[in-house]
């Protein structure tokens, strides 16, 4: 994996996870509003950066790996929780009830 793909990526991860804590931060001190994190996301193209992120990973491990091993984590990440998937969602409803 080439070193100034892996430095790109953690640029992105660290300013996703400072910004969304400051989002935090700021939401609870009632200095944002519920539409703040949406425009951070839209503003800061967080979904094409984030996929990016991902490719980086998968192209790494797929490489590095067997093909059997990286059949056994995309098996894995497919049972991630996804917002907006009828689980997800029944379930954050459940919970708050």
């Amino acid at each position: 994996m080439p070193l100034d793909e892996v430095v790109a990526v953690l640029q992105d991860l660290n300013e996703f996870v400072v910004s969304l804590d400051r989002l935090g931060s700021r939401q609870a001190s009632g200095t944002a509003d519920e539409h703040t994190v949406g425009r951070f996301i839209a503003d800061w193209d967080v979904a094409r950066r984030l996929a990016n992120a991902r490719r980086v990973i998968s192209v790494a491990l797929d490489e590095q790996l067997s093909e059997e091993d990286n059949a056994e984590i995309d098996a894995l990440c497919d049972q991630g929780r996804f917002y907006g998937a009828d689980t997800f969602m029944s379930r954050s409803i459940d919970q708050s009830s």
